[in-house]
């Protein structure tokens, strides 16, 4: 108790000593001023299963956002390497699920990934796609596989959610 009356009658006689001067109390200014918005403020929350284009195609392909995954990936049919100009290419067809929609890509192998899975390891090439997510376009790195098997085309993965959008699972298809 007596410490708090001890801090209360040192504050009065700090505010009374301001007064007796003739002067204003001024307010402490925190050493680095913090910005009224911050990165967090101006990512978009974004939920479980959201839709994503895939330039030139007019229909989005729903994919699963996954956190845990580093890298995205993409379902990609009929899946041909070649190369140009002596880099190695391949050539695959993105066929929409729900629209039917069929776009044929051809493009230039950035890297191979290995996928770790129980008993197998699957190697996978890394190509850069042109893609809107929500309201932006960017190009992000995907490895394409035959997905046929899992419920969505895409896995979003943290090559494109980090800095881009926060994940609560509670909801889907915010950016439709």
């Amino acid at each position: 108790m007596k410490k708090n009356t001890y801090i209360f009658a040192l504050t009065g006689l700090i505010f009374l000593g301001a007064c007796s001067h003739n002067q204003e109390p001024q307010m402490i200014k925190p050493a680095i001023e913090t910005p009224k918005t911050t990165r967090i403020n101006r990512m978009q929350i974004i939920g479980e299963i959201e839709p994503i284009y895939f330039a030139p195609m007019k229909t989005p392909i729903s994919a699963r956002i996954d956190t845990g995954a580093e890298q995205s990936a993409l379902d990609a049919d009929n899946i041909k390497y070649f190369e140009r100009d002596g880099e190695k290419w391949v050539s695959f067809d993105i066929i929409n699920r729900e629209t039917g929609e069929k776009q044929n890509f051809k493009k230039k192998i950035i890297r191979h990934t290995n996928i770790k899975r129980i008993h197998v390891t699957e190697r996978r090439p890394v190509v850069e796609m042109n893609v809107k997510f929500g309201n932006e376009t960017f190009k992000a790195n995907f490895s394409l596989a035959k997905r046929d098997k899992f419920e969505y085309q895409a896995l979003i993965g943290r090559n494109i959610l980090t800095g881009r959008a926060i994940v609560d699972t509670s909801v889907a298809n915010t950016l439709r």
